[in-house]
């Protein structure tokens, strides 16, 4: 019986996302972001758990999404819906929860891998992470909130630099530019995660999380408030609210960027051609 991807585990008021196939690196499937968006919408709906970590097994965070999927080669290709309402292919990077999510890394947080670790709240690197587009040299685009949220993260041009250039960015580095908030030693990212979400799941929560959903809105737009809810940001499916506003139609902006992208021949090439190279 084949293991789950994902799995997750309550300390008090915390719950903590593990993403769980360390031999790919943690590299996300279908399979594993339906998983991965399920227990993050399962958080958001338990009234009990009041923040979350997301982070990897097996010394890694994650290496983007699995590109035996993104070209089809191995069971179902990713999802990539231009439906905003619909999850996105590395999961959760279209909701807009209520309540903090940490990000604990440790080794590779890159390519989708950096998408999933910006859409948390809050960053805690090992001091041996690598972050960066590595998708760049395979010719992947950003699809999930990178090409949008790396910019009021770490400013334009920094996010300059990591879009175009695809290097990989030191935990150190990192720090500097304010990609994470935290450099710590190997092997204690989450240790200090689980420290930063206890302290935040002991402030009384109504307030603390009206005042993280107004910084969100004064970035992105798209109030909470059911009054300056505009008619297409209703509420989905699942019960919660995705993103919205201007968040929400940049998003869906850098998706038709990328299936333009996806669309000339070159770009399966070039990912089969790196596959094959892996396997050598």
């Amino acid at each position: 019986m084949r293991q789950k991807s994902i799995e997750t585990e309550r300390q008090g008021h915390v719950l903590i996302v593990w993403i769980c196939r360390p031999s790919q690196r943690n590299a996300v499937d279908r399979e594993t972001a339906r998983l991965l968006e399920a227990a993050l919408v399962e958080f958001e709906r338990d009234e009990s758990m009041r923040v979350a970590i997301l982070t990897g097994r097996g010394g890694v965070f994650c290496a983007g999404a699995d590109l035996k999927g993104v070209v089809g080669v191995q069971g179902e290709a990713n999802i990539v819906s231009e439906d905003m309402n619909e999850a996105g292919p590395m999961g959760p990077t279209r909701l807009r929860l209520t309540k903090p999510v940490i990000a604990a890394i440790e080794g590779f947080a890159v390519a989708g891998g950096l998408e999933l670790a910006i859409w948390c709240d809050l960053r805690v690197a090992s001091e041996v992470a690598t972050l960066g587009v590595f998708c760049r040299m395979r010719g992947v685009p950003l699809i999930d909130g990178g090409t949008v949220r790396l910019p009021p993260l770490i400013g334009l041009s920094n996010a300059m630099d990591l879009v175009l250039t695809g290097r990989s960015v030191s935990a150190a580095e990192a720090k500097g530019m304010g990609l994470v908030n935290w450099v710590v030693p190997e092997g204690l990212a989450l240790s200090k995660a689980l420290e930063v979400a206890k302290l935040i799941a002991a402030h009384p929560q109504t307030c603390m999380r009206n005042d993280r959903l107004s910084m969100l809105d004064s970035v992105y737009g798209g109030s909470w408030l059911n009054g300056n809810s505009k008619t297409h940001e209703s509420e989905s499916s699942k019960g919660i609210l995705n993103v919205r506003g201007a968040e929400r139609d940049a998003m869906q902006q850098e998706l038709l960027y990328g299936i333009q992208s996806m669309g000339i021949p070159e770009f399966g090439d070039a990912i089969k051609l790196f596959l094959n190279k892996s396997k050598l």
